[in-house]
Protein backbone atom coordinates (compact mmCIF):
# COMPACT_ATOMS: atom_id res chain seq x y z
CA UNK A 1 0.00 0.00 0.00
CA UNK A 2 1.23 3.46 -0.90
CA UNK A 3 0.52 6.44 1.29
CA UNK A 4 1.39 10.10 0.77
CA UNK A 5 1.91 12.35 3.76
CA UNK A 6 1.90 16.12 3.17
CA UNK A 7 3.06 18.89 5.43
CA UNK A 8 4.00 22.53 5.32
CA UNK A 9 0.84 24.40 4.48
CA UNK A 10 -0.30 27.42 6.40
CA UNK A 11 -0.81 31.14 6.27
CA UNK A 12 1.59 33.55 4.59
CA UNK A 13 1.55 37.15 3.57
CA UNK A 14 1.78 38.21 -0.04
CA UNK A 15 5.41 38.14 -1.07
CA UNK A 16 6.23 35.53 1.53
CA UNK A 17 7.29 31.91 1.21
CA UNK A 18 6.13 28.46 2.21
CA UNK A 19 7.52 25.01 1.55
CA UNK A 20 5.34 21.97 1.14
CA UNK A 21 6.64 18.46 1.66
CA UNK A 22 5.22 15.15 0.51
CA UNK A 23 6.63 11.84 1.67
CA UNK A 24 5.78 8.60 -0.11
CA UNK A 25 5.41 5.61 2.16
CA UNK A 26 5.71 2.35 0.26
CA UNK A 27 6.93 -1.19 0.75
CA UNK A 28 8.08 -1.52 -2.81
CA UNK A 29 11.03 -0.07 -4.66
CA UNK A 30 8.88 1.29 -7.46
CA UNK A 31 9.78 4.56 -9.12
CA UNK A 32 7.25 7.38 -8.71
CA UNK A 33 6.57 10.50 -10.68
CA UNK A 34 5.22 13.13 -8.33
CA UNK A 35 3.24 16.31 -8.66
CA UNK A 36 1.48 19.06 -6.80
CA UNK A 37 -2.07 20.06 -7.67
CA UNK A 38 -4.22 22.75 -6.13
CA UNK A 39 -7.92 23.33 -5.88
CA UNK A 40 -10.18 26.15 -4.78
CA UNK A 41 -13.89 25.75 -3.95
CA UNK A 42 -16.04 25.21 -6.98
CA UNK A 43 -13.11 24.82 -9.34
CA UNK A 44 -11.26 21.92 -10.85
CA UNK A 45 -8.03 20.59 -9.47
CA UNK A 46 -5.16 22.14 -11.41
CA UNK A 47 -1.61 20.95 -11.90
CA UNK A 48 0.91 23.27 -10.27
CA UNK A 49 4.15 21.37 -10.83
CA UNK A 50 5.36 17.87 -11.64
CA UNK A 51 8.69 16.10 -11.41
CA UNK A 52 10.08 12.89 -12.80
CA UNK A 53 11.60 10.12 -10.70
CA UNK A 54 15.15 11.13 -11.65
CA UNK A 55 14.30 14.81 -11.09
CA UNK A 56 15.70 15.66 -14.51
CA UNK A 57 12.31 16.58 -15.94
CA UNK A 58 9.83 18.99 -14.41
CA UNK A 59 6.84 21.05 -15.33
CA UNK A 60 5.35 24.27 -13.97
CA UNK A 61 2.05 25.93 -14.60
CA UNK A 62 2.50 29.36 -16.16
CA UNK A 63 0.98 30.98 -13.10
CA UNK A 64 3.80 29.76 -10.84
CA UNK A 65 6.83 29.81 -13.13
CA UNK A 66 9.71 31.69 -11.60
CA UNK A 67 8.10 31.61 -8.16
CA UNK A 68 7.66 27.91 -7.29
CA UNK A 69 10.25 25.16 -7.41
CA UNK A 70 9.54 21.45 -7.26
CA UNK A 71 12.28 19.13 -6.11
CA UNK A 72 12.76 15.76 -4.50
CA UNK A 73 15.03 14.39 -1.82
CA UNK A 74 18.07 12.27 -2.61
CA UNK A 75 16.08 9.22 -1.50
CA UNK A 76 13.54 10.29 -4.14
CA UNK A 77 10.56 9.38 -1.98
CA UNK A 78 10.03 12.91 -0.70
CA UNK A 79 9.03 15.81 -2.92
CA UNK A 80 9.00 19.48 -2.06
CA UNK A 81 7.29 22.53 -3.41
CA UNK A 82 9.12 25.72 -2.53
CA UNK A 83 6.73 28.60 -2.98
CA UNK A 84 8.21 32.09 -3.09
CA UNK A 85 6.70 35.48 -3.77
CA UNK A 86 3.30 34.13 -2.86
CA UNK A 87 0.21 35.87 -4.14
CA UNK A 88 -3.35 35.85 -2.78
CA UNK A 89 -4.39 33.88 -5.86
CA UNK A 90 -2.14 31.04 -4.70
CA UNK A 91 -4.60 30.41 -1.89
CA UNK A 92 -5.89 26.87 -2.34
CA UNK A 93 -5.90 23.34 -1.02
CA UNK A 94 -2.70 21.76 -2.28
CA UNK A 95 -2.54 18.06 -3.02
CA UNK A 96 0.47 15.86 -3.55
CA UNK A 97 0.13 13.07 -6.10
CA UNK A 98 2.29 10.14 -7.14
CA UNK A 99 2.20 7.40 -9.70
CA UNK A 100 4.53 4.52 -10.37
CA UNK A 101 6.46 4.86 -13.61
CA UNK A 102 8.57 2.58 -15.72
CA UNK A 103 10.75 5.33 -17.12
CA UNK A 104 12.72 7.58 -14.79
CA UNK A 105 12.22 10.74 -16.86
CA UNK A 106 8.43 10.51 -17.05
CA UNK A 107 5.83 12.63 -15.30
CA UNK A 108 2.12 13.13 -15.88
CA UNK A 109 0.07 16.23 -16.56
CA UNK A 110 -3.47 15.24 -15.58
CA UNK A 111 -4.93 14.38 -12.22
CA UNK A 112 -6.50 11.14 -13.43
CA UNK A 113 -3.07 9.87 -14.38
CA UNK A 114 -1.96 9.83 -10.75
CA UNK A 115 -3.06 6.88 -8.66
CA UNK A 116 -1.95 8.00 -5.21
CA UNK A 117 -2.98 11.20 -3.44
CA UNK A 118 -2.29 12.97 -0.20
CA UNK A 119 -5.00 14.36 2.02
CA UNK A 120 -4.32 17.95 1.02
CA UNK A 121 -2.75 20.86 2.86
CA UNK A 122 -4.24 24.32 2.97
CA UNK A 123 -2.28 27.35 1.82
CA UNK A 124 -3.70 30.79 2.50
CA UNK A 125 -2.02 33.97 1.33
CA UNK A 126 -3.17 37.29 2.68
CA UNK A 127 -2.77 40.56 0.83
Amino acid sequence: QVQLRESGGGLAQAGGSLRLSCAVSTRTDAKYAMAWFRQTPGKERDLVAAISWNAEESYYADSVKGRFTISRDTNKYTAYLQMNNLKPEDTALYYCAAHAVQYSSLYYMRDYEYRYWGQGTQVAVSS
